[in-house]
């Protein structure tokens, strides 16, 4: 059982930054396999970056290879997507997911998952 609450959205410009944090409580971290998606309004929800539970393997979708960055730092229990070069596309709710793992695989299929954040709002304004 794993507790994760995103924080780090906001409003920001076109072209601009930002930070989302996923802060995770309850058992191990290390344990997880950890993921972002979002969603946008009208649309269903997309996989956006995905990291093994040591943090030795992530893996970004097509669209946000360059821009975005995936990390965790497991001493302090937390997820970070670092998010540049955003654009008016990017606006979502964005969301973190944890699989409790054995092994060393990550994960793209919002199935695969059991545990999710409540989301954080993206809304780059162009």
């Amino acid at each position: 059982q794993v507790q994760l609450v995103e924080s780090g959205g906001g409003l920001v410009q076109a072209g601009g930054s930002l930070r989302l944090s996923c802060a995770a409580s309850g058992r191990a971290f290390s344990t997880y396999a950890m993921g972002w998606f979002r969603q946008a309004p009208g649309k269903e929800r997309e996989f956006v970056a995905a990291i093994s539970r040591s943090g030795g393997t992530t893996y970004h979708a097509e669209f946000v290879k360059g821009r975005f960055t995936i990390s965790r730092d497991n001493a302090k229990n937390t997820l970070y997507l670092q998010m540049s070069s955003l654009t008016p596309e990017d606006t979502a709710s964005y969301y973190c997911a944890a699989k409790y793992v054995t092994g060393t695989g990550i994960y793209t299929q919002e199935y695969h998952y059991d545990f999710w954040g409540q989301g954080t709002q993206v809304t780059v304004s162009s």
